[in-house]
Formats: structure tokens, sequence, C-alpha cells
């Protein structure tokens, strides 16, 4: 599909994904479509419409996901059959669906995206107006052989609404943002994270005379130009490429890292307070205010247990981090995501205490080091955890059970703990299940109706392999 997509003209659009979201040592995501991390970026949004293009099983299935996620919007669909593919005809569908879409008094902007299949046959959404009747209109290629995780597709989005809000800046007077303060030096901070960690970051960036800007992605398109008026853009998730990239056409300085643990936060407010030309004596006194606290957090509830930690956020570094500084044993860490300058910082100081740093972390390393390491608890997907759990190590979804909680500051430092203490002493119990379904559910012991251990007609795998065999053979002889 990827040489289909450069064949038909795509070329420029595959070599740009290709430079932005680099791949590991699995071409093809190993979770969900990654056209769901575009699609809930769009659905978050306020007055922005969403329309997807691609199979039909393909639709269902990410508004189903988009339900799974409360996100109660509509999402557009623009089928297609072979004829309409082939002639051209689809992206005159698609060019109608827009038009009628974009209705002012409703929306801001439209987002159509291209999923695999009109990606790879170059259905050419730049070839859609720029704006009808003033609402924005914006296409994007989500394809699943061009964006390694959903994670990244969030970036394809949010960049290419930056980049449009930023030449609208650039061209002359915009909307004012919301909630806006004249003449305050703000911080933009770039990833989707906890909604209480803002206040929080707010907090600290407060001590030193500056406000926090509206988080990309935004949650609405004028926002976007608030975001990008401030005088620091902080990468906390490292691999929003494309977003960066339009903080810096704006002329930003960006930060990596976070305000996770002591020396995290430390390091994050001496990075922002130096990006954005404070003094010194204002960021030693927002560290004298803030850093004794997340200190008195952390001792208040140290971590004496061995985890790893896995998962497809982005956060995964700053999570370890702040559990070895809450006094937790994290041998392995494993990223879908890619590893970028951002995150260096993070790497160098975990590999610094012996942590093994996996970025692209396929399926097979994350269980591979679980079960080399035999964790007390472990973080990560949800097969990760299944596995675990049938090895009788407890587990928690990193998605659900980590990220829906705060990270950063004081309460970051004490939510962690609680999370760990909670699930480590399950360890017995988790055996005791181990033991009591040990056999069942295996391939000999699968299905119902039985009492015993189902056994084979004499001859019946002797039969089987003969079987296969003959028709490996009759097979080759074919193709031949």
């Amino acid at each position: 599909m990827l040489e289909a997509a450069r064949a038909a003209g795509k070329g420029e659009a595959m070599e740009r994904l290709a430079a932005d979201y680099p791949k590991g040592p699995h071409d093809q995501p190993q979770s969900m479509c990654p056209a769901f991390g575009s699609l809930r970026v769009g659905l978050r949004m306020k007055r922005v419409a969403t329309i997807l293009s691609g199979s039909a099983c393909c639709v269902y299935g990410l508004t189903f996901t988009s339900h799974f996620y409360g996100a109660k919007r509509t999402v557009g669909y623009v089928p297609f059959n072979s004829e309409t593919l082939v002639t051209g005809k689809l992206f005159e569908d698609i060019r109608d669906a827009v038009h009628a879409t974009a209705r002012p008094e409703d929306y801001d902007a439209v987002v159509i995206t291209n999923l695999c299949v009109p990606t790879a046959s170059g259905v050419p959404l730049e070839l859609l107006p720029k704006q009808i009747n003033g609402v924005r209109i914006i296409g994007i290629d989500v394809p699943g052989f061009g964006v390694p995780t959903h994670a990244e597709a969030k970036d394809v989005l949010a960049g290419a609404m930056l980049r449009y809000a930023r030449n609208e800046a650039e061209a002359g007077a915009v909307a004012r943002p919301r909630n806006l303060v004249e003449g305050e030096p703000t911080v933009s901070l770039i990833g989707e994270m906890f909604p209480g960690d803002p206040p929080g970051v707010g907090a600290m960036l407060a001590a030193m005379g500056l406000s926090l800007a509206p988080s990309t992605p935004c949650r609405e398109w004028r926002d976007l130009y608030a975001a990008l008026d401030c005088v620091v853009a902080a990468a906390v998730h490292p691999f929003y490429t494309a977003s960066i990239r339009e903080f810096k056409a704006a002329g930003r300085p960006v930060v990596g890292s976070g305000p996770v643990g002591v020396d995290g936060t430390a390091a994050w407010l001496d990075a922002i307070g130096g990006a954005a030309g404070l003094p010194q004596a204002k960021i030693d006194g927002a560290k004298q205010r803030f850093l004794p606290a997340i200190a008195g957090a952390l001792a208040a509830a140290p971590v004496k247990a061995r985890v790893t930690v896995s998962g497809y956020e982005g956060s995964e570094l700053l999570v370890a981090r702040l559990l070895v500084e809450a006094g937790a044993e994290v041998p392995y860490v494993g990223t879908a995501c890619p590893r970028t300058e951002w995150s260096n910082a993070d790497r160098e100081w975990l590999e610094a205490r012996g942590v093994h740093v996996q970025y692209r972390a396929s399926l097979e390393q994350d269980l591979a080091a679980m079960k080399d390491v035999r964790p007390d608890l472990a973080l990560g997907t949800t097969p990760l955890v299944q596995k675990a759990k049938e090895l009788g190590i407890p587990a928690l979804y990193f998605t659900n059970m980590v990220s829906a909680r705060p990270l950063f500051g004081p309460a970051g430092a004490a939510s962690l703990a609680g999370i760990v203490a909670a699930q480590t002493g399950q360890r017995e119990r988790m055996s005791r299940m181990v033991g009591f379904f040990d056999g069942v559910g295996t391939p000999d012991g699968a299905g119902y109706g039985f009492r015993e251990k189902p056994s084979d007609p004499p001859g019946f795998r002797e039969r089987q392999r003969k079987l296969r065999a003959a028709k490996a053979k009759a097979e080759e002889a074919v193709g031949t």
C-alpha cells in the first residue's frame, strides 16, 4: 500500500510521515488503528466537524471506539466502491460532503481524513479549498502504513491545525482567544495529559511570573492562536514532531521533559526559566517553594517494589522517573513512541540509574522484559496485562489507570504510590487464582462441556500432521 500511495502521487506525504514518525523493528502498529488518535483530537474540539473517508469496516471500528470514549459527536463518512475510487468520483464526493458540512453558523473548521485505501489510491485532499464560507478545511492522510501509532496520529492533526492557525496569524488579525490575559508571558504544554495536571503546572509557572497557555492539542480553534503566542513551548509528550515544528516556525523555543519528581521538576523549571529569559532569582524562588513539597510527598509515600513500565502514551519515561524517585526499582521502560531529542533528558537520567529504555518497543519486547524481570507490578498495554495475570503478576493498564492520574508536581508525587501499594499486595491472591484456574482455557482444555481433559482419537494428531504436510507440498508444487 505504501508503494501504491507513492505511485498515486502521495510520495511527498509519505516521506513527511516517515521523517516525522520513523518506524521501529516492526512496520505495522501493534495497537489500535492510528487514525483513532487524529479522530480523538477533532472530536474533542468545539465547533469542529470530522469526516472520514475509508473502508466501511474501518469507519465502523473508529466510530465505535469514539463512542466508547464518550465523544457523543457526529462523525461524517464518505463511502466509496471500486468504480468511484478508480474514476476519481470519490474525490468529488468528498468535495461535495465538505461543501455541505461547512456551515459557518455551526463550525469553525472541517477535518477530512483519508484512511488507508484512499491514501494508497492517491485521493488528493490538498486540492480541496482551504476555506468555504469562512469555515477552514483541513485534509490529512492518516494511513496505518504511514503512521506507526495512534498517539502520533494526534500530532498529525494537531500539527496541521497549528500550521493553518499560524498562517492566519501571520496574515493579519485573528479572533481573540477566550480568557486571554494581556501582557502576561505564557508557556504552552504539548501533549494530552490528565486534566488536573495543567493547573498544578500553572501554579509552578505562576511562581516565576508566567502563566499557562492552552495545551496542544487544543479544545477550540481560537485556542491555537493563544498556544502559538507563548514565550516557551514545553514538549511534555516528546513525539509531537509536527506540532513542535510549527512552534519553532513561530519563533518559540521548545523545552523537553516535564516537572516530575524533585530532579525532574528542578531541571524543568531551570529550562523553562532559561528559555523565557527569566532572572535566576525568580527560578530559584519557584524551586524553593515547590521542591520541598514534592520531596515531602515522595517521602510520605515511598514505593518499595520492582516495576516494569510500558505503553504507547508518550509519558512512559516520565512515569518511570517518578517511580524511581519514589524508591521503586524500574529495570525496564518500553514505549511505542520514537526516540526524539525532546526525551533525551529523561532517557539519560533513567539510563544513569540502570534503567533500560526501549523506544518503538514491540509487544514481544515488553513481554520478554516482564518475564525476565518478574516484577512486583507491571504497568502496560492490555495484552501485556493479560499475560501478566496469566503468570500471576499484578498488572495495571497504563492508559486507564496511570494516565488517568496526576503526574506533575506534589500531586503527581503522591498519586503513584497508592496505586503501586494497592496492587503489589495482590501477588498472593494472583498466585491463588493462577493455581485455581490452572489448565483452564489452554489449548487442550479450551471449550465447554468437558468434565475431564479431552483426549484425541487414536492417530488423530499423526493424520493431521500428514494432511498439513501434503497440503504444503501441493501448494509448493503449484507455486513452482
